[in-house]
């Protein structure tokens, strides 16, 4: 689990219960059906119209990067596994890694390698998987787009809630005993869209792009890896060439 996820959001819910507590509110006040239903029904309706309905899917597939870790990525157990192969090559040609395939558990680096098996040129190679990651990278980030554009309409539905509530009180001036209902329903609904959109949304599209910056400088690294084992370039120097993709 991402454990930094987990404590992101329960830091913000435990703030915003306590601090509703500690004013001597009522955890239940907040609780409002009606306010919910406008304002997450309002939401949820408003994406759906922004998106494809398969880029909505695919984005919440992608909550997975959010809460749990990638372990995939271990940098230097990848280019130690380069490495390995890289001396390999130079020994007894590039077309022995062939059976090495399997071993490679990355989807994206056994195709790279596996194209240069089949003898592509180093410049046809870079220029095919550079077009793909472009695509990879378009498609990801309407990912993440889905929850930021969900966290822009949030709030304006919660005020469009708001108004809805405000306009029950009005019509229910001569009834006190239904003001209370209508002021709650105004101002839930406000917290409501501000809230999810900065404790939830906002903060999943961010953790997303990140996550994708972080694959493509992956990918990246793989790509000039493949190349450099095609290459024949000398192990070591390419150990040090793909250790400047580490973070230090």
């Amino acid at each position: 689990m991402e454990k930094a996820s987990l404590i992101g959001i329960a830091l913000g819910v435990s703030a915003l219960v306590g601090g509703t507590l500690l004013e001597g509110g009522n955890i239940t006040f907040i609780l409002q059906p009606a306010a919910a239903l406008i304002v997450f029904g309002g939401t949820i309706g408003a994406t759906l119209l922004s998106f494809t309905l398969r880029d909505v899917l695919l984005a919440l597939g992608s909550l997975k990067e959010v809460f749990f870790k990638n372990e995939t990525r271990a940098y230097n157990v990848w280019i130690n596994q380069i490495v390995s192969l890289a001396h390999l090559s130079r020994k007894k040609g590039l077309v022995t890694l062939e059976p090495h395939l399997m071993d490679i558990n990355d989807p994206f680096f056994r195709k790279t390698l596996s194209l240069a098996i089949d003898g592509i040129s180093p410049r046809l190679l870079r220029e095919t998987l550079e077009e793909e990651n472009m695509t990879f990278e378009d498609v990801r980030l309407r990912q993440s787009r889905v929850f930021e554009t969900a966290g822009g309409f949030a709030p304006t539905i919660g005020i469009i809630g708001a108004v809805i509530g405000l306009i029950q009180v009005m019509q229910n001036l001569s009834e006190p005993a239904k003001l209370g209902q209508g002021i709650a329903v105004a101002f839930v609904a406000t917290v409501y869209g501000v809230g999810v959109a900065n404790l939830l949304l906002l903060p999943i599209s961010k953790k997303l792009k990140n996550s994708l910056m972080k694959e493509i400088k992956f990918r990246t690294m793989i790509v000039e890896a493949v190349i450099g084992i095609q290459s024949g370039i000398n192990p070591h120097y390419l150990k040090e060439k793909l250790l400047a993709f580490v973070e230090k």
